[in-house]
């Protein structure tokens, strides 16, 4: 079993029977879903927000019901990954192009649990280009006002093609190299004409699941 496995799976312990569960995206919270399925499959009684609609059709395939934020204004907890994990247990998240999403239903969770192998620990944020969502009118615009902040900013494509997210946004991968101050870099990119969201999710992990070849470990806030 690989350390993603492992702290997936752990992760999935956090569920009990009654729940409603916001489902993450990317490929250790895969393992978290797989296993849900088969707790559902084995009698657990819970319902899912999923934060993409990769998520959503995994969910749907191992049979884990699912509901919309018109049925429940609150989640008792979300599962999902992060592309960097810091000391503080700030994150960067939105490698996977879902972040807004991702953000929206943590937002609503009463508790975040985050799964990561241990290379996704770092003493800085930054290492990992930090997403960016922007809507794709005057992108270009958007970009210059972004890289003000600090950085370098590269929209994602994929086979040549802009990337698009689920809520039909350009995302910008910025390469800050640190960034020592996750908040306050969080708060000026909000505040730019045409950014959506960022992928720093500043002081919402309450749990972080770390998988190493070794075992798994928990980081706690």
């Amino acid at each position: 079993m690989n350390a993603k496995q492992l702290a997936g799976e752990k992760a999935a312990k956090f569920v009990t029977d009654g729940m409603t569960v916001g489902l993450g995206t990317g490929s250790t919270v895969y393992y978290t879903i797989q296993r849900l399925g088969e707790m559902v499959r084995e009698g657990l009684r819970i319902r899912g927000i999923p934060t993409s609609r990769r998520t959503e059709q995994q969910a749907r395939e191992v049979g884990i019901p699912l509901i919309s934020f018109a049925e429940v204004s609150e989640l008792d907890l979300t599962i999902d990954g992060a592309d960097e994990v810091s000391s503080e247990l700030d994150l960067i998240k939105g490698g996977g192009g879902a972040l807004l999403r991702e953000k929206l239903v943590a937002a609503a969770s009463r508790r975040l649990i985050v799964v990561a192998d241990s290379s996704k620990r770092v003493a800085t944020l930054g290492r990992f280009p930090l997403p960016v969502e922007v809507v794709p009118f005057a992108w270009e615009v958007t970009a210059r006002r972004v890289a003000d902040v600090g950085c370098v900013p590269t929209r994602r494509s994929v086979d040549g093609e802009p990337f698009v997210s689920d809520n039909g946004n350009y995302i910008l991968d910025c390469a800050f190299g640190s960034i020592p101050d996750p908040a306050d870099r969080h708060r000026a990119l909000k505040l730019l004409p045409g950014v959506v969201e960022t992928g720093l999710f500043v002081g919402m992990a309450e749990t972080v699941v770390i998988g190493s070849e070794s075992g798994v470990s928990l980081l706690r806030r």
